[in-house]
């Protein structure tokens, strides 16, 4: 699916419907949107000697996240037995994008009469601004790079029956520090994450800091003096014994398109889920932040660029546009962003730049 295309598509599309809200008698203006349902994901065939507990740690560096492997793979029964020839997804992702154009209310006028009011000439035309929304509906589960330390207001040290997989609905306990007791009240919620690192080169790591993982949400049910007990209401990855909380807040989905910073050139870091392959509909980081005019709403292209010999001399060839992402959160030096297109997978080390208009 050509993501230039459905963008053009959806934009005239709203253009054409709004105009016509706008310039409708009687009618009060409102957003009108378009949503594009999407599937993306990237498949291995089992070799011998594979488990998933190898594949884990070769496509996402970390072989502890083979339950979510397992998991997106309903067709295996048995984690422990897979069998080459078999046929399994290594990531789905299934959601859609929402684009929302809003037309500016009217403004009523009221007429006291026509001797005190001076009505403005009817010329025929009226200016119509135009507000592009990016909808993002999973922003609450979108997670960030930081070198600065986020202290969790409660740590998981316990699950109720021990499950490996923790979904909606399961229970977990949580520890706290005196300090924040006035904070965990019963009916509160908490954001659920996880602390990494983000790469194996340590340089990198100290450079940008930590990764701070969203995996889920989770309500106080219960106080006990030196720990409460919480029910998960939204489980977007494996939670666990050592996960942090946070006081949830939420994070709007509606994010304003705003123009691209110029002259920008920089370089994608990473997925959020470490794979070495980075698709469409995906989440990744880059290293530019807030301290270089990087702003949620920004579209940027990553590109890659040849080089040849010209009389014995390296030459550069013009660079060529091969996938686009759009800003969804900025830190200071990190920020995260949505791949909307790609013509082909990137990954680690790719390069962005400021779109060719």
């Amino acid at each position: 699916m050509n993501g230039n295309r459905i963008m053009m598509a959806i934009t005239c599309l709203f253009v054409s419907c709004t105009m016509a809200l706008v310039f409708a008698p009687g009618c009060l203006a409102q957003e009108v949107q378009e949503t594009v349902e999407h599937e993306a994901g990237f498949y291995y065939t089992i070799q011998t000697g594979d488990t998933l507990w190898d594949l884990s740690d070769h496509f996402f560096d970390s072989p502890w996240l083979w339950p979510e492997l397992w998991q997106e793979n309903d067709q295996i029964p048995n984690p422990h037995r897979i069998y080459p020839g078999e046929r399994i997804r290594l990531y789905q992702k299934e959601g859609s994008d929402t684009f929302t154009l809003t037309p500016p209310e009217k403004e009523s006028m009221v007429e006291e009469s026509a001797a005190e009011t001076e009505i403005p000439e009817d010329t025929g035309e009226e200016e119509v601004e135009e507000t592009v929304y990016f909808l993002y509906p999973a922003m609450d589960q979108v997670g960030f790079i930081t070198k600065d330390e986020i202290i969790p207001m409660a740590t998981i040290f316990d699950i109720k029956d021990k499950q490996r997989l923790v979904d909606t609905g399961d229970v977990v306990y949580m520890s706290y520090d005196e300090e924040n007791a006035d904070k965990l009240q019963i009916g509160s919620l908490f954001t659920l994450y996880r602390r990494i690192d983000p790469s194996s080169d340590k340089k990198i790591n100290r450079q940008y800091g930590k990764q701070y993982f969203i995996v889920g949400k989770v309500e106080v049910t219960k106080k006990e003096p030196d720990y409460v007990t919480g029910q998960v209401v939204a489980s977007y990855w494996a939670i666990n014994s050592g996960d942090f909380a946070l006081p949830y807040a939420r994070r709007s989905p509606k994010i304003p398109v705003v123009p691209s910073t110029p002259d920008i050139d920089g370089t994608v870091l990473l997925s959020e889920e470490h794979a070495k392959l980075i698709g469409d509909h995906t989440i990744a980081f880059i290293d530019k932040g807030s301290d270089d005019n990087i702003l949620p709403g920004q579209r940027y292209s990553v590109y890659h660029q040849e080089q040849g010999k010209k009389e014995g001399k390296t030459i550069l060839y013009s660079p060529v546009d091969y996938a686009s992402f759009i800003v969804l959160h900025t830190e200071k030096y990190v920020s995260t962003v949505y791949l909307t297109q790609t013509d082909y997978a990137l990954g680690p080390g790719s390069k962005f730049r400021t779109p060719v208009e």
